[in-house]
């Protein structure tokens, strides 16, 4: 089989696993509660420190009405709580609920698990073949982005 149709089928593989997801983690949420990864990654962001709507959209690099929607779940389910800035009255901040926390703790696992398999499967390949790997994801990244240097 041509290269091209093995990256092809890759690629198709990779949407159909992240389909509807902000992420791709290995393994599954174990909380009891249907949260999107979005939605838990936004919990995993505001473990680290309270946040506006518009930080959050910056980080995960999607756009301020999914991060609303997303927050709005979120607060339905009494995860998250809003507070107003002291120093400006308008600007709203984020943090999460006690009962969030093993939650945003669970997906910051998932993500080093995930981060431990990727280097595991990686170690698997001498450091010329890693150095070969890290050209070609980081060609086809530009490429897929549009950053592709002319």
């Amino acid at each position: 089989m041509a290269l091209a149709t093995k990256i092809d089928e890759f690629l198709g593989t990779i949407m159909h696993f992240a389909e509807n997801k902000h992420e791709i983690l290995l393994g599954e949420c174990e909380s009891h509660l249907k949260l999107t990864s979005t939605q838990e990654h936004i919990l995993m962001l505001l473990a680290d420190e309270v946040s506006t709507n518009a930080r959050i959209a910056e980080k995960l690099k999607i756009s301020p009405a999914a991060v609303t929607k997303a927050l709005k779940k979120l607060q339905e389910q009494e995860l998250i709580q809003s507070s107003r800035a002291a120093n400006d009255e308008r600007v709203v901040l984020w943090s999460l609920t006690e009962k969030a926390i093993p939650i945003a703790d669970e997906h910051a696992e998932h993500h080093q698990k995930t981060l431990a398999t990727y280097q595991a499967l990686g170690d698997e390949f001498t450091k010329d073949e890693q150095e070969v790997v890290e050209r070609f994801l980081k060609a086809l990244s530009d490429e897929l982005t549009g950053s592709k240097k002319l």
